[in-house]
């Protein structure tokens, strides 16, 4: 295996870092009109109205301490978007359901979010956008397997 000089390799990285910003910040842009943080929206997209989520499980799905979610959730729940319901399974617990504002808001959101999206990458051609999915995808796999996250 080849081995990259380190200029390279830390030039690879602040790239990465690089589109990354630039990608948050094009969300952000999005997500201000809607009066959302990208955390509000992720934690949005993990729930649905009839299930829900545990608040651990959204914790450890969007990568975010207890302690956020619960300041994401009650700042959602002040917008009528989720509610905390009981869980059926375990009744000290509590699920986070989305309420059907809370659905028709997010994939109105939704809507605009994939409109930018597609703005941002249309700088792009199509073989590259799937050239590039499929190299982010596997360093997303190498490094979760890396990390022990899996």
């Amino acid at each position: 295996m080849l081995t990259m000089k380190t200029p390279d390799i830390q030039k690879q990285y602040r790239l990465i870092h690089d589109v990354y910003v630039l990608m948050d910040y094009g969300d952000t842009v999005v997500l201000s009109e809607y009066n959302l943080t990208a955390s509000q929206m992720s934690v949005l997209r993990q729930l649905d109205v009839e299930v829900g989520c545990r608040l651990t499980t959204l914790s450890d799905r969007v990568l975010r301490s207890k302690s956020a979610i619960t300041r994401i959730i009650d700042s959602l729940e002040a917008k009528d978007l989720v509610a905390r319901v009981g869980d059926p399974e375990d009744r000290r617990a509590q699920r986070v359901v989305l309420t059907e504002k809370g659905a028709r808001f997010r994939e109105e959101v939704n809507h605009k979010h994939v409109d930018s999206l597609h703005g941002r990458f249309d700088i792009l051609a199509a073989e590259e956008q799937q050239h590039l999915t499929a190299l982010l995808d596997k360093l997303r796999l190498g490094l979760v397997d890396r990390l022990g996250l899996r």
